[in-house]
This record gives C-alpha cells, sequence and structure tokens, in this order.
C-alpha cells in the first residue's frame, strides 16, 4: 500500500500540534505576556508549509492559578487549546488541542478533500 497525499496531509497536522507543544511548553508566562505568547506561538507556527489557519488559546484562570511568589508560571499543555487547518495538496486536515480527562488531547477533527 502506498502512501497517499491524504496520509501525508495528516501527517502534517499533527507534526504541526507536536512541534507547537515541544517547542513552547515551558515558557515563562504571566497574566501580563499571555496575549503575546499566544500570538508568537500562532506566527511561529503559521509559517511553516503547509498551515492555512491557527488559533491559540491560553487558559488565563490556569495561568493566574499557577503564578509563582515572583508573579509568574511556565506554560504548561493543559493551558492551550489549539485549532489548526492544514492543508496538503488537495486535501484539508482540521485538528485541535484540548484539555480531555485531565490530558490536552491533541486530535483530528476533520478530513476533506478541496
Amino acid at each position: 500500500m502506498s502512501v497517499t497525499p491524504r496520509d501525508n496531509a495528516v501527517f502534517e497536522a499533527g507534526i504541526k500540534l507536536g512541534a507547537l507543544y515541544h517547542q513552547f511548553v515551558g515558557s515563562p508566562v504571566n497574566l501580563k505576556t499571555v496575549d503575546s505568547l499566544e500570538k508568537a506561538i500562532s506566527h511561529s507556527i503559521s509559517v511553516q508549509p503547509f498551515v492555512k489557519s491557527i488559533t491559540v488559546r491560553i487558559d488565563r484562570d490556569m495561568v493566574k492559578a499557577n503564578l509563582s511568589s515572583f508573579g509568574y508560571t511556565e506554560l504548561k499543555g493543559p493551558m492551550l487549546t489549539v485549532d489548526a487547518v492544514i492543508q496538503y495538496e488537495n486535501y484539508e486536515v482540521s485538528v485541535g488541542m484540548a484539555l480531555k480527562d485531565d490530558y490536552p488531547l491533541m486530535h483530528v477533527k476533520d478530513v476533506k478533500e478541496v
């Protein structure tokens, strides 16, 4: 069985979420910097090939609850909600990352031919 463009589209989508997660989790963040970190993550991933759109949200309540005595915390996976659309050849893949059962689950939402 050969690899199809659809297979590659789904693979690319997974790579984008994995790169985002492992590149940015651990970044210092507080309530003053959360907006700029969301934008930085979105902009960083959006320049990669095949990214049609990406939205990154950081849960401000979780940031606030985790602030240290120094006034910041580290970005943690459960704080992230991500939606992205990846287009590879004639396939568009919608993926997301959201908290499910205390785990930042990455998932494929939809695959369609365009």
